[in-house]
């Protein structure tokens, strides 16, 4: 790579040791021209191929190769077009037409002795003008985006946003909140037919009261030692008649 005259940086893309150059007719139709109307093994001239790329456009330059001296070179705009035209009955056949700097220019014909070598003359070009498709496509997209307006993402003086969260539970402001316990344990429930006993100096609680009255009538067990009978029933078993036991006995056993 070497720097071009005009600032720009010359890039050599392609290099052939061995081409042909021949004098072709005048086409005569519109079909393309054809490598059988020229005298192919009288060549014109033969040499060494270059193409350099300085900026967007390609040089064909044809050199001697021995000295170097420039023959004639062929500025390339665009790929394909009217610069180089491939021949219609072969693909290692192309006419290119050269300028020699002055305004005037020829049309030649430009042969390659393998077709390997003409296909990398192809290829050559191509890559290159595909290359500057891209840059022009990426200078449009820098050029529209600094012409476009700018969003202004930032908040302003006061500007605040609210951010939802989702699946979280209120609490219900009616609900009461659950009392801690106090590390106090309830004394366990108290068993049938037990009997409180007060603790000294104190007065004894009365006994918890029952809604089923079948439990007081309940005779099956024997009565405790600290309940006689004459404080339950009175003076019922005091009585002497007859009557009165049968009464209080019918009304016992009911």
């Amino acid at each position: 790579m070497a720097l071009a005259d005009d600032g720009s940086y010359e890039s050599v893309i392609c290099v052939k040791p061995e081409v042909h150059v021949y004098k072709i007719p005048p086409r005569a139709t519109n079909r393309g021209y054809r490598a059988a109307d020229w005298k192919l093994d009288e060549p014109a001239w033969t040499g060494r191929m270059k193409i350099i790329s300085i900026g967007k456009l390609a040089y064909i330059k044809l050199e001697d190769k021995n000295s170097g001296e420039l023959f004639a070179q062929a500025p390339v705009e665009q790929y394909p077009g009217c610069v180089v035209e491939a021949v219609t009955d072969s693909s290692r056949y192309f006419v290119v037409r050269i300028e020699d700097g002055n305004g005037r220019h020829a049309f030649i014909g430009l042969g390659f002795a393998d077709r390997g070598d003409s296909f990398d003359f192809n290829v050559a070009l191509q890559d290159h003008f595909k290359w500057v498709k891209q840059e022009g496509e990426l200078a449009k997209e820098e050029a529209s985006q600094s012409t476009a307006p700018k969003l202004d993402l930032g908040f302003k003086d006061g500007q605040t946003i609210k951010i939802s969260i989702g699946n979280i539970k209120k609490k219900d402001p009616g609900a009461k909140s659950r009392p801690m316990g106090s590390g106090l344990l309830l004394p366990p429930p108290m068993a049938k037919g037990a009997v409180l006993v007060s603790p000294p100096g104190g007065q004894q609680s009365p006994p918890p009261t029952q809604s089923n009255t079948a439990s007081l009538l309940d005779f099956g067990g024997p009565v405790p030692a600290t309940l006689p009978t004459a404080d339950l029933w009175g003076d019922f078993t005091a009585a002497g008649a007859s009557s009165s036991q049968d009464t209080a006995k019918g009304w016992v056993q009911f």
